[in-house]
């Protein structure tokens, strides 16, 4: 009886009927069934799990800066490996008052401008190697006054964590706004005026050279094609102006290098919050071009900046003072067609000191709700040759006062009111508001 028992149990074990000897082909297909859809499913997260570490990969934080650069500029360098890609924005609102600083009426009208929108995309071939690259869009569209530029794309070999050699398309390292432009890095619902018309953000050129880091030191230097003070060559650059000098960007296009400029700046971080630099640019600017008797100019100029940074407490304090000296003036303007009051000038100067302070330092909140001022003073003919004018209108003073609110670190919304000032009363007053994000 235990045996006849035994027999069943297995009988029934294999699917057979206890006095059948066939197996249950249908349960099999069954369970095939079962087991292949398992299978699928296994395949199917693994998958998925794939995706998901190769989004973290994507979408590193944008919450830190390196080697200079902005924090949704510097994604690339903190990925594990492969692509890396971030971004910023910015809408600007524009108000101008009526009437000028004399009291004349202007008929400047409001305006709002999608003003920017940037890409970021950087590939991380291993630990030394690394692809960089800010991709532009401006002005909403390109028919539309608008245009598309590459602002970098460049090549990092990094061999050693405190040294590293670049190559590609660069950002000179003048200045605070030429590297860190992303908006809700910096006070005011526009860039100042001294780094467009001395430092001529955004200037980037074709170039090779050196960064590191060391201990509290930061440090960048390039050899690289340099501006072109006459303009009309191959780069289609327009030329310095009693402007400024904001007109001779290359902008990496068919640039002129018949002299080859060099660029660097030094930075110390050596008291948390506290950064102290300076940096300096030099080089030919006319290009290897020739007065009609035959006589080589060269237009060699120097820039350079000293420049702070200090954030403690809840306080945001920042300034910097800029200075150009421009040689051979008088044929760049004759290169140029230029006289009386349009002189390029010989001397430039600008600066500026914003603060802030985040009166929501001390609440239990992400939020972010900072006042700000900042003051600026330029002058872009301090000095012109013997037989030239000066335009007052070229020596300029601006005020802003304004609020910053932060939802998040990475969105700022920011409103303030511009007081312009010049010598020659021709200044308007704007309300702007500023939309500006980063990824």
């Amino acid at each position: 009886m235990q045996r006849r028992w035994m027999g069943w149990g297995l009988a029934a074990l294999l699917g057979a009927h206890p006095l059948g000897a066939q197996v249950d082909t249908a349960a099999l297909r069954r369970d095939s069934v079962r087991i292949a859809e398992l299978e699928r499913q296994v395949e199917a997260l693994t998958r998925e799990l794939e995706a998901l570490r190769l989004g973290r990969d994507v979408v590193v934080a944008a919450d830190t800066g390196q080697y200079g650069l902005g924090p949704a500029a510097s994604k690339v360098y903190r990925v594990p490996g492969g692509v890396s890609i971030g971004g910023y924005g910015e809408i600007l609102y524009e108000n101008y008052a009526r009437s000028r600083q004399d009291g004349q009426p202007v008929a400047l009208q409001d305006q709002v401008d999608a003003l920017r929108a940037i890409l970021y995309v950087g590939y991380k071939f291993n630990e030394r190697l690394l692809f960089n690259s800010e991709l532009e869009w401006e002005h909403g569209s390109t028919s539309q006054g608008g245009e598309a530029s590459i602002e970098f794309a460049y090549l990092d070999y990094l061999l050693h964590p405190t040294f590293g050699l670049r190559a590609g398309l660069v950002l000179a390292p003048l200045g605070w706004v030429n590297e860190l432009h992303e908006p809700p890095i910096f006070l005011g619902t526009t860039r100042s005026l001294t780094e467009s018309a001395i430092i001529p953000t955004t200037w980037r050129s074709n170039g090779v050279g050196f960064f590191g880091e060391w201990g509290p030191w930061r440090y960048r230097a390039y050899l690289m094609d340099g501006l072109d003070a006459v303009g009309g060559g191959s780069s289609r650059a327009s030329g310095f102006s009693a402007a400024g000098l904001r007109g001779g960007r290359q902008k990496g296009a068919r640039a002129l290098i018949e002299d080859p400029a060099v660029t660097a700046r030094l930075d110390f971080e050596g008291v948390p919050g506290v950064l102290l630099g300076a940096s300096t640019f030099l080089g030919q600017t006319a290009q290897n071009r020739r007065l009609p008797n035959g006589q080589r100019v060269g237009g060699r100029l120097w820039i350079a900046d000293v420049h702070a940074d200090v954030r403690v407490a809840g306080w945001d304090l920042r300034g910097l003072y800029a200075w150009a000296t421009l040689d051979d003036v008088a044929a760049l303007n004759q290169l140029r067609n230029l006289s009386g009051a349009n002189s390029i000038g010989e001397r430039l100067w600008g600066g500026y000191v914003h603060l802030g302070y985040n009166l929501l330092r001390t609440r239990p909140t992400t939020h972010q709700l900072v006042p700000y001022v900042r003051y600026e003073r330029l002058n872009t003919q301090a000095r012109v040759p013997a037989g030239f004018a000066v335009n007052p209108a070229n020596d300029r003073a601006v005020t802003l006062l304004g609020l910053m609110w932060k939802p998040i670190p990475q969105i700022a919304v920011k409103a303030d009111y511009q007081w312009h000032r010049n010598g020659a009363r021709t200044g308007v007053n704007q309300f702007n508001v500023n939309l500006g994000y980063i990824f």
